[in-house]
């Protein structure tokens, strides 16, 4: 089990990007959630096994159709147990 925080900067709000995210964090097992902020960008936390982890990472570093992904700040942290994936903001 592992847990990645990530916030993806560029055009990513109105694309569908949290909705996309939700929906694939679900088809691979991974916990955690997905918001909007203040800022502009997309922040989420993704918590399960290392592959899908990194499936989740790399779409973020394209996101969905109509989003402009310019960068991905990717780290990881300790793992809290999550279960489910919620989208919030």
């Amino acid at each position: 089990m592992v847990r990645t925080h990530v916030v993806v900067w560029g055009r990513v709000q109105g694309v569908f990007f949290r909705d996309s995210i939700r929906r694939l964090a679900e088809q691979h097992g991974v916990a955690g959630w997905a918001r909007n902020t203040w800022g502009g960008t997309v922040e989420a936390v993704f918590e399960g096994e290392p592959d899908a982890v990194d499936r989740l990472v790399e779409f973020c570093r394209k996101g969905p159709p109509g989003a402009r992904v310019e960068s991905v700040d990717a780290s990881t942290e300790t793992p809290e147990g999550l279960s489910g994936f919620r989208v919030t903001g």
